[in-house]
């Protein structure tokens, strides 16, 4: 086994680590915004992600490359006929006063914030400057999705990036993703659907997270369920750039189909070294994938496809979850998942229909810190809101002592399904969540 696969390894093994207790302290429950990753289908097609940019600097070392990292990013995917989904800053200028980091660590760009491309390069990056940047990602049918305005942590983060700076307060959460939005809107025409929390901290306050932020926005969660390392600082540029398509090669040298529905993790910008091997890693990642028969699609158009982590076309109860969730409900949990073969509680129905109009009462809620609701559920549980809309619009029975963990029975889903729709469907006793989904597209 060669340094750079022994360091890759250890690296990824301390990530995978993060990851695992992020997941494992997520509750999972039906929710409007989904935590996508990686997404079933039986098509080879994989989606890349570039985060940090845009960038005007060049790339380092330079090599033979003449433009900014970005531009010379969207040329190599262009020349496989690929399409990336470009995980944009809008500017980073505004985090000052503050000093660079140790070389090497986390806090390489900044003891205080982030910046990007570079401490005291603000100014060369970010869709506030970069605005021929973004016109060419535009330009070259790829997409852009939120890594919010200034890139400044949601919540802390002590393990890891213990004296950072954080927001702590979903109102500038919002604001903040509110800038970008603005930016994209105003200038290019562009509207976000996707965002990527800043190193993927979620919590914001108590009883309040990313998931809260994204669903004022109407965005969905972008995560990444491969990683390209282009991130890794090692003891060479050369191994960090085999470091970007080694596992990549190996993946798919064992199971040629184990990239299907992936999303890819890249940077547009530098590494904790200051280098940024996926100038020269990227073809050949492209290479690799296209010698296998994937094609390099936007996020977007991953989901398109395959919404979900759990169901792909053809499987039942996939139509109707996708239709229900094109319409504006809540088919899905938290991790993506759809689970069809499990059972319904009457808060995930409430949850289901009302999700999205809930997520602002929520907040208002938890923000007034007033109790619990009137149904007698606390201010921040995840089917308050929802469970209160449903009994303010008829569709369940006001009451003080409402258990949102029952399970859905033919009675309380009729009364609902009446007041929604004014019919009133002869059902049997007991139906799975996916007889229900289906139910439910073809009703509402």
């Amino acid at each position: 086994m060669s340094i750079v696969t022994k360091c890759i390894g250890v690296a990824k093994k301390v990530k995978h680590r993060f990851d695992a207790q992020i997941k494992a302290r997520t509750p999972v429950y039906v929710s409007p915004v989904r935590r996508v990753e990686r997404v079933k289908t039986e098509e080879r097609v994989v989606a890349m992600t570039f985060d940090d940019g845009p960038s005007r600097m060049l790339p380092n070392p330079p090599g033979d490359h003449k433009k900014g990292l970005t531009m010379e990013l969207v040329d190599i995917l262009e020349k496989y006929g690929a399409r990336g989904t470009f995980d944009v800053v809008g500017s980073t200028a505004g985090n000052y006063p503050d000093e660079a980091g140790k070389e090497g660590s986390a806090a390489w760009g900044g003891k205080k914030y982030d910046h990007y491309p570079d401490i005291g390069h603000d100014a060369e990056g970010g869709a506030e400057v970069c605005r021929e940047e973004v016109d060419r990602i535009l330009s070259g049918g790829h997409e852009i999705s939120s890594h919010t305005y200034a890139h400044i942590l949601y919540g802390p983060k002590n393990v890891v990036y213990g004296s950072r700076t954080y927001l702590g307060d979903i109102e500038k959460a919002v604001s903040d993703l509110e800038k970008l939005h603005a930016l994209m809107k105003n200038r290019h025409g562009y509207t976000i659907h996707l965002s990527r929390p800043p190193h993927y901290v979620d919590k914001i306050a108590p009883g309040l997270s990313s998931y809260d932020a994204l669903a004022l926005m109407g965005y969905q969660y972008m995560a990444a369920s491969f990683d390209g390392a282009g991130w890794l600082p090692l003891s060479t540029y050369e191994a960090e750039v085999e470091a970007t398509w080694r596992p990549l090669e190996r993946a798919l040298s064992e199971d040629p189909d184990s990239m299907k529905g992936q999303i890819i993790f890249q940077k547009d910008g530098f590494n904790m070294a200051r280098r940024t091997p996926i100038a020269d890693g990227l073809e050949i990642q492209l290479k690799l994938l296209t010698d296998a028969g994937y094609k390099v699609v936007t996020v977007s158009e991953l989901m398109e496809r395959s919404p979900f982590a759990d169901l792909g076309q053809g499987d039942d109860a996939f139509e109707a979850a996708k239709t229900l969730a094109e319409k504006g409900y809540c088919p899905a949990y938290r991790d993506n998942t759809v689970r069809p073969e499990t059972v319904m509680t009457v808060g995930e129905l409430c949850e289901t229909i009302f999700g999205w109009d809930a997520a602002k009462k929520r907040v208002d809620r938890i923000l007034q810190r007033s109790g619990p609701w009137p149904c007698g559920l606390a201010a921040d549980h995840p089917y308050g809101a929802a469970v209160e809309l449903a009994m303010e619009r008829g569709c369940l029975e006001r009451t003080p002592h409402f258990d949102p963990a029952a399970q859905l029975m033919a009675e309380p889903l009729t009364a609902f399904l009446r007041s929604l729709t004014g019919k009133t469907p002869e059902l049997p006793e007991k139906m799975s969540r996916g007889e229900i989904l289906k139910l439910l597209a073809e009703t509402l």
